[in-house]
């Protein structure tokens, strides 16, 4: 089994690594010839200001008196220059933005690996192309880098007079420059400033994904070879920023990736086409490359060439446009270069995507081989669904292993005659071995297609069509999180269809209303969106209850509760008091901008720290060990909470609790063995596994709720799918100076907790239950494997980079938790099984 578990997560790092070849390749072509304008450029430098972080409507609007918060560049707007939005694309990050404004181009998905700050490969610049390039700004992006706005956005919000009183200073700083460039060259003429920003931010201070507050940013020029204001009498424009921004009198024009924004331009006809013509000849340059890197590295009888634009089609289109600047036909010059570049650049993407499909196939073949493979698996050994059927033992043939080998040195020659990379050979041979594996299986496929005939047909078309059904809900939940309340509120009826109700009235009650309880988090805002520090005190106040309620229960039981674990008790109620004033006094010091007191983030850092520590100090009685976790995580996770989150682990542990007690009622329903009282069971490492039992039917909804609830766990409070669903405010307990790396760290945790919370419940599931953690782990991974190969095909390369990003972020997710629920799975065990003592010999517990 240790064998399947480590091929089993090899496997699994193939395929999730399969999704940086298919989606994550870099689209930057090498090798082009440079193109140039003949005719002599109209400026002779470029001033180029980035504001890190501005929206544009923080630049655009009017303040509450009706002024400008930037007067300088208002006035640029109406008297001098040129203005527009600058839509740019996610993710919003500062690198990304730099390399869209000095490279011309989005960012590079291969990035996705390096955290945006490092260039995956080399690319040609703004920089590379001018003789002499300044840059003063931050020290990891060399571009210019405007300081200030970014930061306070990311610690007050765009909506917060910090921001905005930056907005100012960020304009005079602005006004300076340009002062000294006139004056030290003598107001020559010769300069053309740009003003725009790397990315937009959200009113709750983040940025990263596709929300138009990220993605709209400003654009504003002026001097040599820019248009001068134009004024119109009307714009036609999707949304209603020029009204609101007073601006609807001046002409605005917005830009996009890689095309000469010709109308920006101050320059004779002739000047604007040989740029225009310039601009289309450097992009086919890239299709040229593209399409002969290709062409060179696929048998000729299989290579499908970009139909669209052929060599005559891209003969014809460049004589014609030639021929029209020849005659001084130069907007039909302008037009037909535009067409060369639509054309061209959907060719770039075609020649890009071409092996998609081709090693997205095999993925899929390899995916449902080894979720065939891990069925087949959980049938022989760990179920009686073949028992009772004729076992025939057969002589080995040759003729199987002797055919998949032949199949592999096949595969294997058809990629080495096309020069593929190596990645190519582990994609396309991984199946090979995985679907050699599951034929090897076919007395079992036949005993279980025998077993399943004697099986009434309508019962399992229903199972099969309920455990469908749970699937699609599950994901689906990902795009709605509101199917997660559907989910629950269908678990808060469970028990009303079978015999519990009528068995254990209370416990199915209490499992509804928690269910239900519980079913009310994914329908509210996502969490940072709008703080409110009082219901993370109504969190701290519930658990200080609940904490009351158990230890004055348990102290009853003199037999089983000493005076050890009543401290340890005592010192979690302590730890959560301590948390809740921290919470509230770095709050009030946050608002009077004295910033984050010393004794709050040490108290912070040691709660963290001890977390998960003193959970080891108590009982590993059932209970007392389970609600000893409890209390440690809810610390931490009180200080890493802003509003009504704070409440939700609390509540998805109560139903944690009630789950156990009630599938311990099914078990007894069923009559699979006695039932035991909770309170005299324990957690141990070592474990009887004589005391395991075989698989039923009923074990695959116990295994389906855990992957509901660990997806509840995920998405019951945000989208961890999408970036701005953080919320940087959640980690000012600890630290308020900008570290991403410690921040990221801090957030992960925060979302991991209610994750190891319906781990530690599962365990003990399994202990209640007599049912060996293996098999059930193989059925979740079954399960999780369908959800992921239903994501693989669910990923999108198509419509806005928003739809494509959250696409490939769902695949990785539920690929992520399949890989992680190992190491999970032994966390778990550790917090519940392990047993450290404070001092003196260990004690004798009679339970």
């Amino acid at each position: 089994m240790l064998l399947f578990f480590a091929l089993g997560l090899l496997v699994h790092f193939v395929f999730f690594a399969s999704i940086f070849d298919i989606y994550f390749t870099s689209p930057l072509v090498h090798g082009m010839t440079p193109q140039f304008t003949p005719l002599p450029p109209p400026a002779r430098r470029l001033v180029l200001f980035v504001a890190d972080g501005l929206r544009a409507d923080a630049l655009y609007e009017l303040d509450e008196n009706g002024n400008s918060r930037a007067p300088f560049i208002r006035n640029i707007i109406m008297h001098e220059g040129s203005w527009g939005v600058s839509h740019t694309r996610v993710p919003t990050e500062s690198r990304p933005g730099h390399v869209a404004l000095i490279a011309g181009f989005y960012e590079d998905v291969s990035a996705v690996a390096k955290g945006w700050k490092e260039n995956p490969v080399e690319f040609d610049s703004l920089f590379n192309e001018s003789k002499y390039t300044w840059s003063w700004g931050s020290p990891d992006i060399l571009p210019m880098f405007a300081k200030g706005i970014d930061t306070n956005g990311h610690a007050h919000r765009p909506s917060s007079r910090d921001y905005k009183d930056n907005i100012k200073k960020v304009d005079d700083g602005v006004k300076e420059i340009v002062s000294m460039f006139n004056h030290f060259y003598g107001n020559d003429g010769k300069t053309t400033f740009i003003f725009t920003s790397d990315h937009g931010m959200t009113d709750w201070g983040s940025h990263g994904a596709g929300h138009p507050s990220e993605t709209l940013t400003p654009l504003v020029t002026w001097g040599a070879g820019i248009k001068y204001p134009q004024r119109v009498s009307a714009q036609q424009f999707d949304d209603t920023f020029l009204k609101e921004w007073r601006l609807e009198n001046w002409k605005r024009l917005d830009v996009n990736q890689g095309i000469l924004p010709v109308d920006y331009l101050n320059n004779t006809d002739i000047f604007q086409a040989e740029s225009m013509f310039t601009n289309a000849v450097q992009i086919l340059e890239q299709f040229k490359v593209k399409m002969t890197q290709k062409k060179e590295a696929t048998l000729p009888f299989l290579f499908t060439p970009f139909k669209s634009l052929s060599d005559s089609k891209q003969f014809d289109i460049l004589r014609k446009a030639r021929s029209y600047i020849k005659d001084r036909k130069f907007d039909e010059a302008v037009s037909l270069c535009k067409e060369l570049i639509h054309l061209a650049l959907k060719g770039l993407s075609y020649y890009h995507t071409y092996d998609r499909f081709f090693l997205g196939i095999n993925i899929a073949i390899g995916f449902v081989g080894w979720i065939s493979y891990a069925s087949l698996l959980i049938i022989k050994s760990h179920s009686n669904l073949i028992r009772g059927v004729s076992k025939e033992v057969k002589k080995p043939s040759h003729f199987l292993p002797c055919s998949f080998v032949a199949i592999g040195i096949l595969v294997a020659l058809f990629l080495l005659i096309q020069a593929c990379p190596w990645t190519y050979y582990v994609y396309c041979l991984l199946p090979v071995p995985i679907w050699y594996a599951v034929l090897r299986e076919f007395q079992v496929i036949q005993d279980l297609v025998t077993s399943l005939l004697t099986y009434p047909l309508s019962h399992f078309v229903g199972y099969l069509l309920v455990f469908t059904l749970g699937i699609e809900v599950l994901v689906l939940s990902f795009f709605y999180r509101y199917m997660l309340t559907v989910g629950l509120t269908a678990f808060a009826g469970w028990p009303f269809l079978t015999r519990l109700w009528t068995r254990a009235k209370v416990t199915s009650l209490s499992w509804t209303f928690f269910s239900l309880l519980l079913a009310v988090f994914p329908l509210m805002p996502v969490v940072g969106r709008k703080p409110d520090i009082s219901l993370v005190m109504g969190a701290g106040l519930l658990v200080l209850l609940l904490s009351l309620y158990v230890v004055t229960s348990l102290t009853k039981r003199k037999d089983s509760f000493i005076k050890e674990e009543l401290l340890v008790h005592l010192l979690q109620v302590l730890s959560t008091v301590l948390s809740m004033y921290v919470v509230y006094s770095t709050q009030s010091s946050l608002l009077k901008k004295q910033g984050l007191p010393l004794t709050n983030q040490i108290i912070s850092w040691a709660t963290l720290a001890s977390s998960l520590i003193v959970p080891l100090l108590s009982s590993p009685a059932l209970f007392q060990r389970l609600f000893s976790i409890l209390l440690s995580l809810m610390s931490t996770y009180l200080l890493l909470s802003t509003g009504y989150e704070a409440l939700f682990p609390l509540v998805l542990s109560c139903l944690m609790f009630v789950w156990i007690n009630i599938e311990q009622e099914t078990l007894q329903q069923s009559g699979v063995s006695c039932k035991q009282k909770l309170t005299s069971i324990q957690f141990s490492y070592n474990t009887d596994i004589t005391q395991f039992r075989q698989l039923c039917l009923d074990d695959i909804r116990r295994a389906f709720f855990l992957v509901f609830f660990l997806v509840t766990a995920f998405f019951g409070t945000g989208n961890i799918a999408s970036i701005n669903s953080f919320d940087l405010a959640s980690v000012y307990c600890f630290l308020t100076v900008f570290s991403p790396f410690m921040m990221g760290s801090l957030m992960m945790w925060k979302i991991l907790i209610p994750f190891v919370l319906v781990m530690c419940a599962f365990e003990a599931v399994q202990l209640t239950t007599q049912l060996s953690s293996k098999s059930l782990f193989l059925i979740v991974l079954v399960i999780s494997d369908i959800m992921a190969l239903h994501f693989f095909f669910l990923v999108k390369d198509y419509g806005s980079w928003l739809d494509i990003g959250t696409s490939i972020s769902h695949y990785v997710i539920v690929m992520s938790m399949t890989i992680f629920l190992v190491f999970l799975n032994g966390l778990a065990q550790l917090l519940t099984t392990k047993k450290l003592r404070l001092c003196g010999k260990p004690k004798s517990h009679l339970m």
